[in-house]
């Protein structure tokens, strides 16, 4: 059973579409990376599968149960709001204990958790500290803690390291890692790199709608550009370019171009990548002793996913002009 499932989620505010009949599927125990520009639905997205806010149309499962009975959601998610607020007078042993008995936790079971928690959330030295003296990052953990106190099923977070200084990015990040296998992880954020480095499984959403969603390595394999990239000694461009005129002849070649032109680095485009494999290092071996270039590096082109989201979303959004004329 999936741990999140959407059909046509939508909601109107107005006259803006803020969604726009979203249907996607997450798997149990996984990260899954909500990627999208500011003002592309996912906050939006996270408040209705929260039961904060109730679908224009569609339907939505989270945890087995849908949304439309939000009592029964609420008590088997995890929720993190882009900025937690907190009473500054408390201490995270306090917070943590009131979180657990508003989830009906006993005695017993709120010191055990709260022992768990501060200690995943590196926080157990300043366990008795006032909030008030905490910094962004000890109170983005502490806020991931509370959310965890009732053991979700499902963990919403909406943009949890968008404010952070590297060192806080880092260590909310390592504890989002951790979550992996123990509950299944909804991430929503701008940052490219975030999701890179936890998430499993990527959907980007633009102008309300889902652009894709796939595994993260499924994405980027899907979006690999057959194309390989050739870097020479410094000293030896001349004889590059004559490397590369003679590559340029071969009938599975697109196109070989150094960038910049007469530069030590060159893209060479292939019409089949997997004929490339085998036969382009077999080409650049002799032509490059011919002609005198010394190598320093060859490999395959691979996207980032910043390649991909910025090629989909820029797509996403020049097809919607197109169709509203």
């Amino acid at each position: 059973m999936a741990a999140i499932r959407t059909e046509g989620l939508a909601k109107t505010y107005g006259q803006v579409r803020a969604l726009d009949g979203l249907t996607l599927t997450v798997e149990p125990g996984t990260v899954f990376g909500f990627l999208g520009p500011n003002g592309a639905g996912k906050t939006t997205t996270i408040r209705l599968l929260t039961g904060l806010a109730r679908p224009t149309q569609g339907r939505a499962w989270v945890a087995g149960e849908e949304i439309a009975h939000s009592g029964k959601v609420a008590a088997r998610i995890g929720y993190l709001p882009e900025e937690p607020a907190f009473y500054r007078w408390m201490t995270p042993t306090d917070l943590l204990d009131f979180v657990g008995r508003l989830f009906g936790l006993s005695s017993q079971e709120r010191r055990s958790r709260t022992r768990d928690l501060l200690e995943l959330a590196g926080l157990s030295q300043v366990g008795k500290r006032r909030i008030g003296g905490f910094s962004r990052g000890m109170r983005q953990r502490l806020g991931l803690a509370q959310a965890l106190v009732n053991r979700p099923e499902v963990l919403f977070l909406d943009e949890p390291v968008s404010a952070l200084d590297p060192g806080g990015r880092k260590e909310v990040l390592e504890m989002i890692g951790r979550l992996r296998g123990q509950c299944t992880v909804f991430m929503s954020t701008h940052i490219l790199q975030d999701v890179e480095r936890v998430c499993d499984t990527v959907g980007i959403i633009d102008q309300g709608r889902l652009v894709v969603e796939a595994p993260q390595a499924e994405l980027l394999d899907r979006y690999t550009v057959p194309a390989f990239e050739l870097e020479c000694e410094e000293g030896s461009e001349q004889a590059f370019e004559t490397l590369l005129e003679a590559l340029r002849g071969l009938d599975w070649v697109t196109s070989a171009v150094a960038d910049p032109p007469g530069g030590t680095v060159a893209r060479v485009v292939v019409k089949d990548l997997e004929i490339a494999r085998r036969e382009l290092l077999a080409q650049i071996v002799p032509q490059a002793t011919v002609s005198g270039v010394i190598l320093r590096r060859y490999q395959i082109v691979t996207p980032s996913l910043e390649d991909i989201f910025l090629r989909l979303v820029g797509k996403a959004t020049q097809d919607s002009r197109e169709g509203t004329g």
